[in-house]
């Protein structure tokens, strides 16, 4: 077969522009930091990648609802341990009150008090976090504890006792096919309108008696504030427990972020020590394609009448 100048020139291109290719690869390599920057650098590499990446962004999310749960634990005991706080010093004042000795004044006195903490536990039980009802189950857009307004602008909490709040369950996915209820209504943490420890009913109670001078009354309802402040504690209990888990599963999320994050990098980025020398490898190889092809193709017409 007789070659040609066309068949040369051809040639000499087709290979200077394979190894243009070449190095243009390397030099992509080395200005992205990633081996793989289209599916056809490794079509197989690239599904793992897509792969890891989905991972990661799911695993993100679950690290997001995590932290919001534990912000959620975390003020729920913060407000039971206030309205405890509470119920101690109001089981103080009644012990203190039941003492038959106290003129009325003094029990007048304290029943102010005592309709102060009404107060504070009613504000304790509307309670919000970022915008939220903690204590309204599901309805957590609406007040638990709506009390009507009295003359004089103040909130009338006479019938706090009555209040009914949602039961249902505020659930976090904190994992693959892993729920969790985080809220503690206000009805298990106050009681409900059934219940003869509900905590406004006993305060109700306290109140009557310390107008009446009921000493008898008093003492009796020491035994429902022993029995909610038990409730109040299990309530507590529970929160912790499921703190607990929520941490560490927030532990493992952050072990499976550092796992699928080093897999991705193995898989995606590139070795800059072999880049470099690749590349260098090809830009050596690029000039000498070059340099013979400039010896090979003669450049003028005066060169074959010679």
């Amino acid at each position: 077969m007789r070659v040609t100048s066309n068949m040369m020139n051809s040639q000499l291109m087709l290979n200077l522009n394979r190894n243009a290719y070449k190095m243009s690869q390397t030099q992509n390599q080395l200005a992205t930091g990633r081996k793989i920057n289209k599916p056809s650098d490794d079509p197989v590499g690239i599904t793992y990648s897509l792969r890891y990446r989905a991972e990661l962004s799911s695993n993100e999310q679950y690290q997001k609802n995590v932290d919001s749960a534990l912000s959620w634990l975390d003020y729920n005991d913060t407000v039971l341990n206030q309205a405890g706080d509470v119920l101690h010093k109001i089981r103080e004042l009644t012990v203190q009150a039941a003492n038959g000795t106290n003129p009325q004044s003094a029990l007048n006195s304290i029943k102010e008090e005592i309709g102060q903490l009404k107060e504070q536990l009613v504000d304790l039980g509307n309670s919000k976090l970022n915008g939220k009802y903690i204590f309204n189950g599901q309805t957590y857009d609406k007040k638990p504890y709506d009390l009507p307004k009295n003359p004089d602008g103040t909130t009338d909490i006479t019938n706090a006792d009555q209040v009914k709040t949602d039961a249902g369950s505020v659930e976090y996915i904190v994992g693959e096919s892993i729920k969790l209820s985080i809220n503690v209504t206000g009805n298990d943490v106050f009681g409900t309108d059934q219940d003869p420890d509900n905590l406004f009913t006993i305060i109700n109670n306290i109140t009557k008696a310390l107008e009446n001078a009921n000493y008898s009354e008093l003492s009796q309802q020491l035994t429902n504030i022993d029995t909610r402040m038990d409730k109040i504690l299990t309530a507590r209990a529970d929160v912790g427990a499921k703190t607990n888990r929520v941490e560490l599963i927030q532990g493992r999320l952050s072990d499976m972020e550092v796992n699928l994050t080093d897999l991705q990098s193995k898989m995606e980025d590139a070795d800059y020590a072999e880049v470099i020398m690749n590349s260098k490898i090809q830009e050596n190889i690029y000039n000498a394609s070059l340099s013979s092809g400039a010896k090979i193709i003669q450049p003028s017409l005066v060169d074959f009448l010679r």
